[in-house]
């Protein structure tokens, strides 16, 4: 029997890159760009907003890190690999983990975007803005060229693009909790409870990705004894970063100032820090992006790998190249498609489904964790984090409370615009909603299983 494809990977990272593919991974944008937004729909309660979804956060980590400290915790799969041998099948996490792939081209295809408008900011109208697309784009290949080098460079360029986001966050933050005024924060509620519950889907963005590290762990060393506790030290501390920026950042600058901006956190920078140092806030906005970038650009080949492993996907696309020990074909692949989403301006078609299929993967996952002990004694057998059986179940069904509640309000959003808008109207706007999305993309993913399983009964 041939060794299965992900035992090709390179085990080039540790946990000092695994922290940094965490912390990279969601103080991106959500932080420096979604917090503005939020604001909109319910005020300065956004400082609450992350500290209310904490919890449910950390909740739903607990399945992750149950299930990395099992054998599949050295398999780059993530919920693909968790739900198909919990429940001993593949249709469900194939159309979820489909799902999860379409979104993740969307988001990186987003964030190149971002990282563009945010290097003109930085470069204070030296760049134009026409040149927008062209740092875009440049953007995606040269981090695909980091990928494809190899893991190691993947994980030093991480680290040391984290580094910089640190010191510029310590930079925004210390001095501003001195420079706080609390009429700012007034009204604390601008819609009450409902628009408080609409902004947290919204405020979910920033912490949407952190899974993301799972689709590490065939190149991380030790990875079923030092992921899972990254989990909770990584989600911890980025919880803390979350307030912090943004108790600053609303204490310093009114709220319809900070949605005005193109650079929220450095405009806010720029009230009572010297050039110089706002200069640098926003150059940690840049290397915030360029953390996102490079961690959401592994996800898609690796679970490609998994999916060609299990003959769900053709062969070619799981291929690691003996000389890098890396994807390059499912990485040029997301590369291609990414671009082809970037260039047409059509990156809402996969964007807009991003946080309700994420969502939609949490709530599953958390199904499986419950579910583990009965319908994989075996596999739970394996279990070695250190927990409480009743610990873990508390945990699995806080996250389903959370996650099934931000479906529902999604899910809610999505029936009053079908109501308000015509189809047209819709497409003309870039608005299809998210059930029309997930219907759509879940539609081809289905067809896909069908026809791959079709394919892989047959060579069986």
């Amino acid at each position: 029997m041939s060794a299965p494809l992900s035992a090709s990977l390179r085990r080039d990272l540790g946990a000092v890159e695994s922290y940094a593919t965490l912390l990279g991974m969601l103080i991106g944008a959500g932080i420096f760009k979604v917090t503005s937004d939020a604001w909109e729909l319910t005020g300065s309660s956004v400082i609450l907003g992350y500290l209310v979804l904490a919890p449910a956060i950390l909740a739903t980590s607990v399945a992750y890190s149950v299930f990395l400290s099992t054998p599949l915790g050295r398999e780059p799969g993530g919920e693909y690999t968790h739900l198909s041998r919990t429940f001993g099948g593949y249709g469900l996490a194939f159309v979820g983990v489909w799902l999860k792939v379409i979104s993740y081209i969307g988001a990186l295809a987003y964030l190149a975007r971002a990282l563009a408008d945010y290097l003109i900011e930085l470069f204070g109208g030296a760049i134009p803005k026409s040149a927008v697309m062209p740092l875009a784009v440049s953007s995606l290949l040269f981090f695909y060229v980091v990928h494809v080098a190899g893991v190691r460079w993947f994980g030093r360029i991480q680290v040391w693009m984290c580094i910089f986001l640190g010191v510029s966050i310590v930079v925004l933050v210390l001095p501003g909790i001195f420079n706080i005024h609390l009429a700012n924060y007034k009204p604390f509620f601008t819609h009450g409870a409902g628009g408080f519950a609409a902004a947290l889907p919204l405020i979910f963005f920033a912490y949407a990705g952190f899974e993301s590290l799972a689709q590490t762990a065939g190149e991380v060393r030790d990875s079923t004894q030092r992921l899972p506790r990254i989990f909770l030290r990584g989600i911890l501390a980025t919880t803390v970063i979350y307030f912090l920026m943004s108790a600053v950042a609303f204490g310093v600058l009114p709220g319809a100032d900070l949605r005005r901006s193109a650079a929220p956190m450095a405009e806010a920078a720029s009230r009572y820090l010297p050039i110089g140092a706002a200069w640098f806030v926003t150059f940690g906005a840049v290397m915030a992006l360029t953390t996102s970038v490079n961690a959401t650009m592994l996800v898609p080949s690796r679970v490609g790998i998994m999916l060609a492993e299990d003959g769900l996907a053709p062969q070619f696309i799981g291929r690691i190249a003996k000389k890098t020990g890396t994807p390059i074909i499912g990485l040029t692949l997301t590369l291609i498609v990414t671009l082809l989403l970037l260039v047409s301006g059509q990156v809402s078609l996969a964007l807009n489904i991003a946080v309700f299929a994420l969502v939609v993967l949490y709530f599953l996952h958390s199904v499986a964790l419950l579910m583990l002990p009965r319908a994989n004694p075996s596999l739970y057998a394996s279990v070695t984090l250190r927990m409480p059986l009743a610990v873990q179940r508390i945990s699995a069904v806080v996250s389903l409370l959370f996650m099934g509640t931000l479906i529902a309000v999604q899910l809610a959003g999505d029936v009053s615009v079908l109501r308000r808008l015509s189809f047209r109207e819709r497409i003309e706007h870039a608005s299809l909603t998210t059930i029309e999305l997930v219907i759509f993309w879940g539609a081809i993913g289905a067809i896909l299983y069908l026809l791959a399983a079709r394919t892989r009964r047959a060579a069986a």
